[in-house]
């Protein structure tokens, strides 16, 4: 199972390598079109000393094969360019294939960053030039258009990944999950879980995917959706729970409001909304929970 962002922004290659079409159309690449994509081992640790792996190793054949190394890139790390330029060399020896490396961002800054080239050498003569590919807010598409979601969901998703940080996010989301409705649940549940994931957890644009996958995609059975639309009958409840505290006049302390809305047990959360009608105080909603 995806579990961060990180992993979302790389991983989300392995499952759907044609994505990389998507994105190389975004940037202006002239990319042929691969007879077969292979994923390939991502350890690139030598016989004795140092590990090193590259987030994500694929292996496009055709017309003119190329490696794909993506890496995800959530901050600014002046010893990533070197490490990138280990892989990139290490790739072509190993492999006899000319590589690429994409890095996928979700913030202008570090985007900005990563696409600088970086020469490697004295001076006075650069021995290499790293130049990688950058996938991020500045250049991957806005996706709003439920139908242009729809003709390309992996696309559709790196959008909402990397526009996580911006405004723009809300109506890609939108567009993503309306997208969704009418696609088998197989191809909407990787979807959703992607999403979820490479937004992350403690975001805003994480709780609106919630929502959304709890409103607009009801019908989907999928671990993560179960926990999303949990978390969205959670949330409701809770906040059920202090309408009718306030409507009855009630006082409700900021610990006691922390305790309601952080609670994620919709069972606990009917018991106190039941005690909410008649409870003589606020505090005495948790009376049966030992408090």
């Amino acid at each position: 199972m995806v579990n961060s962002s990180h992993e979302a922004m790389h991983r989300i290659f392995q499952e759907y390598p044609g994505l990389f079409t998507g994105v190389s159309k975004a940037l202006g690449l002239p990319l042929i079109q691969p007879t077969s994509i292979t994923v390939l081992p991502t350890d690139l640790t030598e016989t004795q000393p140092v590990e090193r792996r590259v987030d994500t190793l694929l292996r496009f054949d055709g017309d003119e094969p190329i490696l794909l190394a993506v890496e995800a890139q959530s901050a600014k790390d002046q010893n990533k360019p070197a490490s990138w330029a280990y892989y990139l060399s290490f790739l072509h020896t190993k492999y006899k294939t000319p590589p690429l490396l994409l890095v996928v961002c979700q913030d202008r800054a570090t985007a900005e960053w990563a696409a600088q080239p970086v020469p490697i050498g004295p001076q006075w003569w650069s021995s290499l030039t790293l130049r990688p590919l950058v996938a991020g807010p500045h250049n991957m598409p806005v996706i709003e258009d439920p139908e242009e979601a729809r003709a390309d969901l992996a696309l559709a998703t790196l959008s909402a990944i990397t526009h996580a940080k911006e405004a723009a996010v809300d109506g890609i989301l939108k567009a993503l999950s309306t997208a969704l409705r009418d696609v088998p649940e197989a191809v909407a549940d990787p979807i959703i879980e992607f999403t979820a994931q490479g937004l992350g957890v403690n975001r805003r644009a994480g709780e609106l995917w919630r929502n959304l996958v709890a409103v607009d995609l009801s019908f989907y059975k999928s671990y993560i959706s179960e926990e999303i639309r949990d978390e969205g009958r959670a949330q409701g409840r809770a906040e059920d729970i202090l309408l009718v505290l306030e409507a009855r006049g009630m006082d409700v302390p900021d610990e006691i409001r922390e305790r309601i809305t952080g609670c994620d047990d919709p069972d606990l959360l009917r018991r106190w909304l039941t005690r909410a009608v008649t409870a003589p105080s606020a505090e005495a909603i948790f009376t049966e929970e030992g408090s």
